[in-house]
Formats: C-alpha cells, structure tokens, sequence
C-alpha cells in the first residue's frame, strides 16, 4: 500500500513539475500577463482543475516557478564555477559563455525569467521567490568585497537587458572583455 501512496506522490510532483514548465513556456509567449490557471493548463495539455489542485493561486504557481528557475540557475552557475576551476580561469569567459547562450539560443527563456523576476517587483508575495537569484549567487560565488560583487551583479544583469533589447545577440568577443573588466579586482 506505501508504494501506492508514493506512485501517487511522484505523479503529482510531476504534474506539479510539468505546470511550472508550462508556465515559463506562458510567459516566453505572451508575458506574464497571459499567465492564467486556463492558459497554462492548456500549455500543459491538462484540464484546468489540475492547474488549480496544484496551485490554489496565480501567486503560488509564479512563486514556485520563479524557485524553479533559481534552482536551475543555481546548477548552472556551480558548473560555471567548477569549469573555471577546471580551466584555471578567474571564470570572465565562462560568465560570457553563460551569457552568450542566454542571449542567444536561451533568449525567449532568458526574457520570461527576467519578466518574472521583474513582475515580483510589483507583487511583494513573490519578492523572497525572486531574491532567490541573489540568495543563490551570494552562496555559490566567493568574493571578498561586497560592493564590488554587488556591482559585478548589477553589471551583469545590465548586459543580459541591453542584449535582450538589441536585435542581434552579443557574441563571446563582444561580452567577454566587459565582464572581465566588471571582475577586475577592486582599487583603493
């Protein structure tokens, strides 16, 4: 009988799984306003009262799709840092490779991520999901300046905005010498 309970479990973690999925597929389309328990039961091929089972609320289902991407962020920046230190590097071509695939095949991703994690601006239920970004990168990165991180940071997300704006996507030449100047060490 456990194994029944747990079959159970497993299929509505995934069904969970495939509605946060669905979402950010919503969001890449049309927005965060399109998000919707219909639309994104449709995305997911599911009735709606799935949508609604899983997630009571609108928040609820963005709150744990902005977790999912910040955990999905989380692994890729620790395999950032661990080819770095593979490579020796003090990591500024592994930061503009990573930014070269989100800007360029990722870019749909990368701008409903950005979309998300700017709607929670305005939806303070979902600011500690979207803190999460920077919970995540505090945690993984070592720096001994504080300010000088924070402002790498700011750079960084500077960079991915203008590149979601520009028509062509940058390329490694182009961000790689930025983000190592943004990774300078800092002058007194």
């Amino acid at each position: 009988m456990g194994q029944a309970v747990d079959g159970r479990k497993a299929r509505g973690e995934r069904r969970r799984q495939e509605l946060i999925e669905a979402t950010l597929r919503v969001i890449e389309r049309d927005g965060v306003a399109g998000v919707t328990h219909r639309t994104v039961a449709r995305e997911a091929g599911v009735p709606t009262t799935s949508t609604t089972y899983h997630f009571s609320s609108l928040d609820d289902l963005l709150i744990a799709t902005l977790t999912w991407c910040a955990d999905g962020f989380a692994v890729a920046v620790r395999d950032l840092v661990e080819r770095a230190r593979i490579r020796g590097s003090q990591g500024a071509r592994e930061v503009a490779e990573m930014m070269v695939e989100a800007l360029g095949p990722h870019r749909g991703r990368t701008m409903a991520e950005y979309e998300l994690y700017l709607f929670a601006a305005r939806r303070p239920g979902l600011r500690p999901a979207a803190r999460l970004w920077l919970d995540v990168l505090t945690s993984l990165v070592q720096h001994d300046d504080e300010v000088a991180f924070r402002a790498f940071l700011a750079g960084i997300d500077g960079l991915l905005v203008q590149g979601l704006i520009d028509d062509d996507p940058p390329s490694l030449q182009d961000l790689q010498p930025v983000v190592a100047y943004l990774m300078r060490p800092s002058r007194p």
